[in-house]
């Protein structure tokens, strides 16, 4: 009898020792996936602040060689003008209204200009507002026949995020102006309860997937699926592409 109790015994404690070893070892997994889901975590933040870091450096490099072209191709052709009337105008009045009229536009361009210089204009980017001076800008210099159409209740997003899409956006902008031979550029945002939609068409030859433009597609798709964007680019040859970018809120 007290055999058989202490065979008993045996087998409780090495079932105990067994079990308590089982949840040591389910312990010590949990530990292990949490800090495996921890260093996830951790690197996946520092890839986005990187990758925030990285496009609001492409954003201030793309708005410092509009911002030379423009001085040198646009301000700069206007204060020769101005330079040109006034040494003919020879103190008339009305020649001289003409030039103060070129001058004035000049600063007005001028003060378009410091604007986008503004450091706070890209690290507080406002994606409408960055849109619609795009527009402004492509109009204003000639580049293109654009339009924009806004409908729906405006639905603030963060800075960052703003960031991030209006880069793709930028790099569509660029492909359209400068490879895709278009004469119209149509941007429509259209805000809904839950999101917030960019749709961008134009009438150009259509994407041909040379190196560089194969590289800002992986660019666009790629920074769109690290905010959880759906992106869409249809391009239709002679007949012009459309951008379709869903941002859910």
């Amino acid at each position: 009898m007290e055999q058989a109790e202490a065979g008993i015994l045996i087998v409780a404690v090495v079932i105990l020792i067994l079990l308590g070893s089982f949840l040591v070892f389910l312990f010590l997994i949990f530990v292990k996936r949490k800090n495996k889901l921890i260093e996830t975590q951790q690197k996946a933040e520092e890839h986005f602040k990187h990758e925030i870091v990285t496009t609001q450096i492409e954003i201030r490099e793309e708005t410092l060689r509009n911002i030379s072209w423009e001085l040198h191709d646009n301000i700069g052709q206007l204060m020769t003008l101005a330079k040109i009337q006034a040494q003919n105008a020879q103190g008339d009045p009305k020649k001289m209204e003409a030039v103060s009229e070129i001058i004035g536009k000049g600063l007005n361009e001028l003060r378009a200009l410091s604007k986008s210089i503004n450091p706070n204009t890209i690290r507080d980017l406002d994606l409408q507002e960055a849109i619609h001076g795009e527009i402004e800008r492509f109009n204003r210099l000639n580049f293109i026949d654009a339009k924009l159409t806004i409908s729906g209740e405006r639905i603030d997003i963060d800075s960052k995020t703003s960031v991030i899409l209006f880069r793709i956006l930028q790099e569509f902008f660029s492909n359209t102006i400068k490879h895709a031979q278009a004469t119209e550029l149509v941007v429509e945002i259209v805000y809904s309860k839950l999101a917030i939609s960019v749709i961008v068409r134009d009438n150009g030859i259509g994407i041909h997937k040379n190196e560089e433009q194969g590289q800002g597609l992986k660019n666009m798709n790629s920074r769109a699926k690290l905010i959880g964007a759906d992106l869409d680019i249809q391009s239709v040859k002679e007949k012009g592409t459309t951008l379709e970018m869903r941002y859910a809120i």
